[in-house]
């Protein structure tokens, strides 16, 4: 890079007054500015674009590696699979008697199913009829708390 310190940059406005005049010299330095500002600007969107294709080229050998190392994890728990069945099949009298499994008494059938089903306390309090539930005081609508005091401060004050 070019390495402008100060004095450089002095000479070289002097220089710039004495040939373009001092009534253009403003617009010759605000031109210039926009025409650097321009090559900045170029040089960021190529570099971008350079660091965004060795990106993808990186992406491409990675996606390349990780498919090879899974083709490899695939075929050695095939292998394995292969293996673990051959040596079942080898070992099949084993397991002559056949697996049951052991009946449930009722107390552990309704131990599970306590609150499923139509013996829900939910399902249980919405099978009330609406009536009923009027009668009863079982509130039926969700009210906030604010609202709740309103309603009931308001109708004590009559």
């Amino acid at each position: 890079m070019i390495d402008l310190g100060v004095s450089k940059l002095a000479l070289i406005a002097v220089v710039a007054l004495v040939v373009v005049g001092p009534e253009r010299l403003p617009k010759v330095a605000r031109m210039a500015g926009n025409l650097f500002g321009r090559a900045q600007r170029y040089m960021a969107d190529v570099k971008s674009e350079v660091n965004r294709q060795m990106e993808i080229e990186e992406f491409k050998k990675f996606r390349e590696e990780s498919a090879s190392a899974l083709k490899e994890v695939e075929n050695s728990i095939g292998s394995i699979a292969k293996e673990a069945n051959a040596n079942l099949t080898d070992q099949a009298d084993i397991f002559e008697t056949p697996f049951e499994k052991p009946a449930l008494d009722e107390k552990e059938v309704l131990r599970k199913t306590k609150r499923q089903g139509r013996n829900s306390w939910g399902v249980r309090r919405a099978a009330r009829p609406i009536w009923f539930k009027r009668s009863a005081g079982v509130r039926t609508r969700v009210q906030s708390g604010a609202a709740r005091m309103k309603r009931f401060h308001h109708s004590a004050g009559k």
